[in-house]
Order: structure tokens, then sequence, then C-alpha cells
């Protein structure tokens, strides 16, 4: 975080507004093949997190399949946050 990486909540918008990390950029992960475009730097470290680590999951492998080279599981939002 201290270097500029960018914490991607893929939850839902609702689950998002409920609670989320600071900083953080919401694109839910059955929409995020169409908003790339919202993460123009592929070569900056990007941590993925959702409720439990599942769609995180799937949101690193659309990442790292669309080229974006720095792409971390950071698993379940809350632990994550404690870990910042």
């Amino acid at each position: 975080m201290n270097e500029g990486a960018i914490i991607l909540d893929v939850r839902s918008v609702s689950e998002y507004a409920s609670g989320h990390i600071k900083g953080s950029i919401n694109i839910p992960v059955d929409q995020l093949g169409r908003n790339l475009n919202k993460l123009k730097d592929k070569d900056k470290t990007i941590i993925t997190c959702c409720a439990s680590g599942m769609r995180s999951a799937s949101a690193k492998s659309i990442l790292k399949s669309a080229g974006y080279a720095n792409v971390y599981n950071g698993g379940a939002w809350s632990s994550l946050n404690s870990k910042i």
C-alpha cells in the first residue's frame, strides 16, 4: 500500500457500501472484464479482495489473463484491512 498498490474490492456495490477498505476501488467481479479501463497501469500492484476469497481469486485470474503482471489475492476484505 505504501508503494502505491491498488486494493480492488470485487464484491457487489451493496456489499461494498456496507463496509470496505479505505481507498479501495470497487468493481464487482461480474463486471471486471468490461471495466479493465479503470485499471490503466498493467504493471501496478493490484490486491484483490471480497467477502471470503473466492471472488477475489476469480478476479485475480481475470486480471492475469488480461496481462496484469502483479496481481495478488488478498482474500477477505476484513482480514486484509486488519493487515494494512
